[in-house]
């Protein structure tokens, strides 16, 4: 959580209530704009490690047409340097003062990299590989400005790899990215899904959904329907409705906690299993 007034982040163990407060490294741009996410960030933590990593990324305060990175480690107490990566023009659209955010909706760990969805006039994916300590831009197959009523969330991909789910009313379409034989990567359509027919809603219920978040490593995804709210399992296709609202926020799930300490059998990377919601 980045704290606006203080310039500083929090970072916050649900388990044992620890906080950690951190100045943000100079380089990003802070400024306060309602609704535009100008900055983001990610916290990994190895399986058993007492020691954990903060990536915050942002737009290039200087020049708003880069995307920057940097790294912080719980170990030295100390940030890394700045990473940076140029934007596709399409992004900014060539203008001095181009609008460009990061959504709202969560970063997603697949493999040693934390991708992250980016707007401007144009929708792109970012990239931070852990391993390599590098920034890199991905294009999306679809456009968001396309069309009307449509959303995304990236994902982890059935059997691995990098996907996103994207939705135009009820016509949800998976996309994964495969490399070809040539060794570029480029996305590929692995399924659509009718979710009007799946949740069997009458036509005047077939308001637009809203997809509020996704368990990722469930790819259980929480989608509010006039109705109520809804999870949608995307590899079985099972969905329940949880309970009726008429609000709707975004959602960021709690999928599960693990001590470090070494069970039978050795499950979970030898981490034993507190509590799954």
């Amino acid at each position: 959580m980045y704290i606006a007034s203080w310039k500083q982040i929090l970072v916050w163990d649900p388990v044992t209530a620890d906080q950690h407060r951190l100045a943000v490294p100079p380089g990003f741009d802070f400024n306060f704009v309602p609704v535009i996410h100008l900055v983001s960030g990610a916290v990994v933590r190895a399986a058993g490690a007492d020691h954990f990593q903060v990536v915050l990324v942002g737009t290039d305060k200087q020049q708003h047409r880069g995307a920057i990175a940097c790294v912080y480690s719980s170990e030295t107490g100390l940030w890394g340097k700045i990473i940076s990566t140029p934007l596709p023009p399409e992004v900014y659209s060539g203008r001095s003062s181009p609008f460009i955010s990061f959504m709202s909706v969560p970063s997603v760990l697949v493999g040693d990299s934390i991708y992250w969805l980016i707007a401007g006039y144009s929708l792109v994916i970012l990239e931070f590989d852990l391993h390599r300590q590098n920034l890199t831009v991905i294009r999306l197959s679809e456009d968001m400005f396309a069309k009307k009523n449509c959303q995304f969330l990236i994902m982890r991909a059935e059997g691995g790899g990098l996907g996103y789910l994207f939705l135009s009313n009820y016509n949800a379409k998976l996309w994964k990215r495969k490399n070809g034989y040539d060794g570029v990567a480029s996305w590929v359509l692995e399924r659509t899904i009718e979710l009007d027919k799946l949740l069997s809603l009458n036509p005047e219920e077939k308001d637009s959904p809203i997809m509020l978040g996704i368990a990722e490593h469930k790819n259980l995804v929480f989608m509010w329907t006039v109705t109520g709210l809804f999870t949608v399992q995307l590899e079985s296709l099972e969905f329940k409705e949880s309970f009726e609202t008429n609000c709707w926020y975004g959602h960021q799930p709690f999928e599960g906690v693990y001590t470090a300490e070494t069970i039978t059998g050795g499950g979970h990377d030898g981490a034993a299993l507190l509590l799954n919601t």
